[in-house]
């Protein structure tokens, strides 16, 4: 990959946007750069879902403001257009109006006002009206969701005090409470106990003449416009597919489209998770659930990718060794696997991100996310290369590490291996963190609720941890030395503690699952190991450092909390779950805060990234592509344009 390749492309709000190369695409044969174009189109044409599956009224607004934008002939240098060219850009950013991070609502910096002048200078024959409705009806319609602070105020609740359905502004659910949801999931029919469907993954749950009905997201029910659009592609992938395997499991995953059966997922699931022989791979669907706070319905995202050869060896040599990673776990024995299956791990280069995985994307993914799948077929964990590389070579001028390291050894460290270190922990995260452990006979995946998310992503990031210390890592020439541990312990502890407070407005709460996640462990290692000064909260000059003193206990530490966080997985501990994460996940120190995001705002850095996707060309002739030609975008907002253009298949509101 090329360092004088432009990453960042422009800043605004708390984003930065930037670009990802797609090295080795060139020495693709033909048939798999044809592969990848269809599949890419196949990750364009869900787009429309994921804007109305975080809330019901956001494809109506992205297509009011994109109009706006397009026809708008009154004055675009003043303040307030400049702020509503934030706001859209926000929204493209986010896939609709709440914050992607912290679930809040994003407010416009204008006022009702302005809007109705925008609206009223617009070519109003480009406007999302439904039937019978005028531009007034538009607008008394949207003003509410747009500039009311309390209508719709966060997208996913996860506070116990309040109904966690009910006060959620996504699209999973409506005219329901929670306890129906679950009282309605408990009562349905999950198939075989040892191997359950993921009842409602794929369907909005309403209430129509006081009768509790699913609404399936397949060909023929709700979402079948775009639904039609993703099979198109994948049909036009099926003849073009790089393994046999590869090309049985899009025959599956269309089949699932068109019939909605969570059965057929299953099944398309066990053949992805086996197909180890294509160069060329793909996550097309519903699949996760942190968009929902009771982890049922999942949001729509899709990755097309192809390994990379030389770093998977890397990712190779981990799962290789999964069996001793899993015997020598510190948890109890009752909660090991006797035998792990089917651990796959690579490194890939991202060729096209969709739905909830753009514009922000994972860095690493471990797949399917039914146990019982991964218990009996095993799991396939992936580390993005190409999008870490991005992220690392936009970060290097930018100062953070200097401004909250404590010493110049730290500085050094970070430099010289903190970015082997991150994608090694990302690494354990995905291949053995996810992937170790199992439930005791009877507990459910829904047996931890709204902290299931929370709770899991620390248990995976607590191996990554424990192991990052270990001497084998170093035996299995994975790194050169524990200095590579040590700086992501460094890193860790620092970005639980004090960086990602950056993310978070003053006065509010830790939401997200991730970031909850990381202050969990953090705080309470710190906590723990605070009368041994294993982490010491220093003070210089005015500023807060937290520095490691003693590596080795550091790591006993997060062995002590991996023990205990996977016992409350595996025994569904629902009650000890939701006070570890209440404890020590969700509030913040004000005062560290504070003094936090007057360090951060003199850097003039954003807190969050997200990547401008690249574009393929097909080259045809006599109705054959010849060859695919790739190119690399530097215009957010034309790209962002270009797909509500191309890819806008729903209905205003669904």
């Amino acid at each position: 990959m090329s360092d004088t390749f432009q990453y960042q492309t422009e800043q605004f709000a708390d984003i930065k946007i930037l670009r990802y190369q797609v090295p080795g695409f060139e020495s693709l044969s033909l048939q798999q750069k044809e592969l990848i174009y269809y599949l890419s189109e196949a990750a364009h044409c869900g787009r429309d879902i994921l804007f109305d599956q975080n809330n019901k009224y956001n494809l109506t607004i992205r297509r009011t403001l994109e109009a706006i934008f397009i026809s708008y002939d009154g004055d675009r240098e003043c303040e307030e257009f400049k702020n509503f060219e934030v706001y859209i850009k926000r929204i493209w950013f986010s896939n609709g109006i709440h914050h992607h991070y912290s679930m809040d609502k994003i407010m416009p910096k204008f006022t009702e006002e302005y809007f109705g002048e925008l609206l009223s200078n617009t070519n109003h024959e480009l406007l999302p009206l439904l039937k019978g409705e005028d531009v007034v009806g538009l607008i008394s319609r949207l003003v509410p969701v747009l500039f009311d602070e309390n209508v719709d105020a966060k997208r996913v609740v996860l506070d116990p005090d309040l109904d966690l359905i009910q006060d959620s502004a996504n699209n999973y659910y409506e005219g329901v409470c929670e306890k129906e949801v679950e009282d309605f999931y408990a009562k349905m029919e999950k198939g075989d106990s040892e191997r359950p469907i993921s009842a409602g993954l794929n369907s909005k749950l309403v209430k129509e003449d006081g009768k509790l009905i699913e609404k399936t997201w397949k060909v023929g029910g709700m979402y079948t416009e775009a639904i039609e659009k993703i099979v198109f592609w994948l049909e036009k992938a099926i003849p073009v597919a790089d393994s046999d395997l590869q090309k049985e499991s899009l025959i599956k995953l269309v089949d699932f489209y068109k019939t909605g059966d969570l059965k057929t997922f299953d099944e398309y699931s066990i053949l992805w998770v086996k197909d180890l022989d294509a160069h060329i791979d793909v996550v097309n669907g519903f699949i996760e659930v942190y968009g929902d706070a009771l982890a049922v319905k999942a949001s729509w995202e899709s990755i097309v990718n192809f390994k990379d050869i030389e770093a998977t060896k890397r990712a190779v040599i981990i799962s290789d060794n999964a069996q001793w990673f899993e015997d020598h776990s510190p948890v109890d024995e009752r909660f090991k696997k006797d035998e792990v299956k089917g651990v796959s791990a690579k490194v890939i280069t991202v060729a096209m991100l969709g739905g909830d995985c753009h514009p922000a994307t994972p860095i690493g993914v471990n797949l399917p996310n039914a146990e019982w799948i991964r218990k009996e077929h095993g799991s396939k964990s992936v580390t993005i290369d190409n999008i870490t590389h991005a992220y690392h070579q936009s970060s290097l001028k930018g100062g953070m590490v200097e401004e909250f390291a404590f010493s110049k050894e730290e500085v050094a460290r970070a430099k010289e291996h903190g970015y082997l270190g991150g994608n090694l922990h990302t690494d354990l995260h995905e291949c053995l963190g996810h992937g170790s452990g199992q439930l005791l006979p009877g507990v459910g995946m829904d047996a931890l609720k709204n902290y299931h998310s929370t709770l899991e992503e620390a248990r995976a990031d607590l191996f990554a941890l424990y192991y990052m210390m270990d001497p084998k890592m170093v035996d299995l020439t994975l790194m050169p030395s524990l200095d590579v541990a040590k700086a992501e312990y460094d890193g860790y502890i620092c970005n639980g503690l004090i960086t990602q407070l950056t993310r978070i407005e003053l006065g509010k709460d830790i939401e997200e699952s991730h970031m909850r996640n990381r202050q969990l462990i953090a705080k309470w290692v710190f906590e723990k190991g605070e009368s041994d000064k294993v982490i010491e909260k220093v003070q210089r000059d005015g500023k807060t450092y937290f520095v490691v003193n003693d590596y080795q206990k550091l790591r006993e530490l997060f062995g002590d909390l991996l023990r205990e966080v996977q016992r409350i997985k595996s025994e569904g501990d629902f009650v000890v779950g939701k006070a570890l994460v209440e404890d020590y996940a969700v509030k913040v120190d004000t005062v560290l805060h504070k003094e936090v995001k007057e360090r951060f705002e003199k850097l003039n850095l954003a807190a969050y990234a997200g990547f401008i996707n690249p574009d393929y060309h097909p080259v045809m002739e006599d109705g054959k592509v010849v060859d695919v030609k790739i190119s690399y975008p530097d215009d957010f907002t034309k790209q962002m344009l270009e797909y509500g253009e191309k890819y806008s298949f729903l209905p205003h509101q669904n």
